[in-house]
C-alpha cells in the first residue's frame, strides 16, 4: 500500500506489534495469541532498536478526518474477516492491527499458519499487504494514540537521533499501537523511524544479545 503523507508532512503507519510471527513474552502484547516479534538491538533512556523479519498482513482502507474515526471504521471489517468472513469460513485469533492517516489503512497481523496461503477475503475492501524485513528506531509512551500524540512522540525521537548522529528516514515515521480500541487501561504506542546504514545507539547505551521478544 502507498503510503500518505499528514499535514506534519510526515506519513505514519499504526501497528500493533511487539521478528517471524509466533507466540510472544513481550508484556505489552497482552491481548493476541501471536504478536510480531522481533530481536532487541540495544536500547538507550530515549529509545530502542529492533529488527523485525518480513510478515504478511490482511489490511483494508477507509477516509475519515481523524484518526481514531478511521481506525474504529476499518477494525469493524478485519474483525468480520478474522471471525470467518473468508471463502475458507476460517476463525482466528486476534493479532496484530496496523493503520495510516488521511485515508487509514488498518492491518492485521496474519497468523503463522496463514502467512504463506492466507484465506480469501469475501469482502472485496480487503487485502493483503506484506512488511520488509527492517530495523527500526523505536519510542514508547502510553495512553491512547492520537494524531497530535503520534507527532508530538515523533518530534521527540527525531530529535533524539539526530542527537546521536543516527541516519533514519526523515519522510515518514510509523505510530504503533498494541491494543484494540476496546482496551482502555494499560495501553501501549510506540512511534517508529526506519534505520539507514548501520544502527546507533548513541554514547551510552546498553548493548543487548541476540534474541526474539
Amino acid at each position: 500500500t502507498q503510503p500518505l503523507a499528514d499535514d506534519s508532512g510526515a506519513v505514519t503507519c499504526v501497528f500493533c506489534v511487539s521478528r517471524s510471527p509466533s507466540n510472544s513474552s513481550s508484556s505489552f502484547c497482552s491481548e493476541s495469541r501471536e504478536c510480531l516479534q522481533f530481536d532487541l538491538i540495544c536500547r538507550t533512556d530515549e529509545y530502542e532498536v529492533r529488527h523485525y523479519s518480513a510478515t504478511r498482513w490482511v489490511s483494508t482502507d477507509a477516509e475519515a478526518y481523524f484518526l481514531g474515526v478511521g481506525a474504529a471504521m476499518a477494525f469493524r471489517r478485519l474483525y468480520h474477516y478474522i471471525s470467518g468472513a473468508n471463502e475458507e469460513g476460517v476463525r482466528f485469533e486476534m493479532t496484530a492491527p496496523m493503520w495510516e492517516p488521511a485515508i487509514y489503512t488498518l492491518s492485521f497481523l496474519l497468523p503463522s499458519a496463514y502467512q504463506e496461503r492466507p484465506p480469501t477475503p469475501t469482502n472485496d475492501k480487503l487485502y493483503f499487504s506484506d512488511m520488509p524485513d527492517m530495523d527500526v528506531y523505536v519510542r514508547s509512551y502510553g495512553g491512547w494514540m492520537l494524531s497530535i500524540t503520534s507527532r508530538l512522540h515523533a518530534h521527540l525521537l527525531s530529535r533524539a537521533l539526530l542527537r546521536a548522529h543516527a541516519h533514519f528516514n526523515h519522510t515518514h515515521h510509523y505510530a504503533v499501537g498494541y491494543d484494540s480500541p476496546l482496551k482502555l487501561l494499560n495501553r501501549h504506542n510506540e512511534v517508529w523511524y526506519l534505520v539507514e546504514g548501520d544502527p546507533v545507539c548513541g554514547q551510552e547505551h546498553t548493548p543487548l544479545p541476540t534474541g526474539t521478544h
